[in-house]
């Protein structure tokens, strides 16, 4: 049977709609790309699928460098999993891998010339789109020999597969050691794009600080190393880390181990805390999570093969919000785009807001060109006020009084306190029952009587006026003339309405009401706390 040539097109184009689904999802503005090391063959699918269309690039560990500088092809490469991602539009690039052995590294680049034609060929053979090289480990010695490998891989892959190239993070312009080996702009000559591994601020060892794998200023200045030196932006790949690091703050394990920064997925922090209890804090200098807690005498627990035993413990890692702040840096300068280390340890749930984060797509619901748009950006930012889901902020819900507690204790930074005594009655096993006896105990807010807070009603602009008036107890000038026709002198929260009004962080209507009893909304109550940030911040560091 012959088929006609419209006929054809059209089965054509729903046989390409179907084996390209993740395709559409998957091309978004800024490039995303992480490494497959974990796990194992078996598992690559899954792990990939788990990322909801997010990647353009993923790089299984396919090439190995052997001790005499040879390429070895692992026991990973499978091509049904090759095949797999060229259908769903994911490009496969393996990484070439020394694994910090110093031998294999510097043969490798003595052979460089054979190594790049093998690399070259193994790509053709298996229907690969380049390679990522990560190579490390290596002193500033072979710094020029390096340059010279990423020239030839260049000259023998052609143009239409990517090389790239895995280099350290240098915020600090070390000349030396293995940061000194990448010679960023020798390198961006012939590479696709540069993947800076900006982690291991802290790392395993007695001589690392304890402290997080990757802070805010560490990620920014080593972004702004490889544009300040010369690398185009467009070239600029930034690393994120999907792991932490713990600490045993009380000498060695009961089999004599020292736990000094080790390695430990992020899909294993929220298990450990709440199998010990532990209590989570965010640093806000580095904007990063961690997290303390004790293995009690007697206790025990397996992570892969290490042993924790009874106790003190803290961990650094990444969660929600620190994930959130670093996507916000490539649209900041203007860079290509993110990579990773490594699927298979990232919490599931970043999935869900990945792609748009990444691309200055905040939250859904909050369009371009929203009022509140800007302050909203910054109160999340701030870690103030939270989305409803990952990517919602719901601007236009009404905020409750539960709300207004958590915002209120969380930006004030109250939020490790413990109530003295829990009153309320109303809010027994509450999401929020600790946050709001917290706003109680410091005089933020009262009750609606002694026992009840009613956590689910609103907020009116005369309530948060009121509140704020009793966190921060602005002065007020009798003299000035009250411009709100609906608020008498006798009303209860006159004074509050007065000093906020006067301090310039509210106003009325146009038809000179403030509208007392309007319910205050999200979108609200994030504009007028980035107007009264710096007078959050000066009471929070009290």
């Amino acid at each position: 049977m012959k088929l006609g040539k419209k006929v054809f097109a059209l089965i054509m184009c729903v046989f390409i709609l179907i084996g390209t689904e993740q395709t559409i999802d998957s091309q978004t503005k800024l490039f995303n790309m992480s490494y497959l090391f974990f796990g194992s063959p078996s598992t690559y699918i899954n792990q990939v699928q788990n990322t909801k269309g997010s990647l353009h690039v993923v790089s299984p560990n396919y090439f190995d460098i052997t001790e005499d500088g040879q390429l070895d092809v692992t026991w990973k490469l499978q091509s049904s999993f090759i095949s797999d991602m060229h259908r769903r539009g994911i490009k496969v690039v393996p990484f070439l891998s020394n694994h910090w052995n110093k031998t294999a590294g510097t043969n490798g680049l003595k052979n460089r010339d054979q190594l790049a034609r093998s690399i070259a060929q193994a790509i053709q053979t298996y229907n690969l789109d380049g390679v990522n090289v990560d190579i490390e480990g290596i002193g500033e010695t072979y710094r020029d020999e390096h340059v010279d490998f990423i020239r030839l891989l260049r000259t023998y892959i052609p143009k239409t597969k990517e090389v790239s190239v895995a280099v350290a993070a240098n915020p600090n312009n070390w000349k030396t050691g293995w940061h000194g080996f990448y010679d960023y702009k020798g390198i961006s000559q012939y590479a696709d794009y540069l993947m800076i591994m900006a982690y291991d601020e802290s790392w395993e060892g007695p001589e690392s600080p304890i402290g997080p794998v990757a802070s805010m200023s560490f990620s920014e200045r080593s972004i702004q190393y490889a544009i300040n030196q010369g690398v185009p932006k467009g070239k600029i790949v930034y690393g994120l880390p999907f792991y932490g690091r713990v600490w045993k703050m009380d000498g060695p394990t009961s089999d004599g181990r020292m736990i000094q920064g080790l390695g430990l997925s992020s899909t294993r922090v929220e298990p450990l805390l709440h199998q010990f209890n532990g209590t989570e804090f965010f640093d806000e200098k580095s904007q990063t999570p961690y997290a303390t807690f004790t293995i009690p005498s007697g206790s025990s627990v397996f992570i892969g093969s290490t042993k924790f035993t009874a106790g003190k413990y803290v961990i650094w890692y990444e969660n929600e919000r620190s994930i959130k702040a670093k996507l916000r840096l490539p649209q900041k300068y203007g860079i290509k785009g993110t990579g990773s280390w490594a699927l298979f340890h990232e919490p599931p749930s970043i999935w869900s807001f990945y792609t748009n984060w990444l691309n200055g797509e905040y939250f859904k619901d909050v369009k371009p060109g929203y009022w509140a748009e800007s302050n909203i950006h910054f109160v999340s930012q701030k870690g103030w006020m939270h989305g409803t889901t990952s990517t919602t902020f719901s601007p236009g819900t009404t905020l409750s009084r539960a709300q207004a507690a958590v915002i209120l204790v969380r930006a004030l930074k109250k939020e490790q306190m413990l109530p003295k005594a829990f009153q309320f009655q109303d809010i027994k096993g509450h999401w929020a029952q600790k946050e709001i006896e917290i706003a109680r105990e410091l005089g933020y807010l009262q009750g609606k009587s002694p026992e009840r807070f009613d956590p689910g009603s609103p907020i009116t602009r005369a309530q948060l006026a009121q509140i704020l008036y009793n966190i921060f107890d602005y002065p007020i000038d009798e003299k000035k003339e009250n411009p709100f026709s609906d608020v008498p002198k006798d009303y209860w929260a006159y004074k509050a309405v007065m000093s906020i009004y006067q301090q310039g962080y509210i106003s009325g209507y146009e038809d000179g009401t403030f509208k007392l009893g309007l319910n205050s909304t999200r979108a609200q109550m994030a504009a007028l706390m980035d107007r009264m940030s710096e007078d959050f911040e000066a009471v929070a560091s009290e």
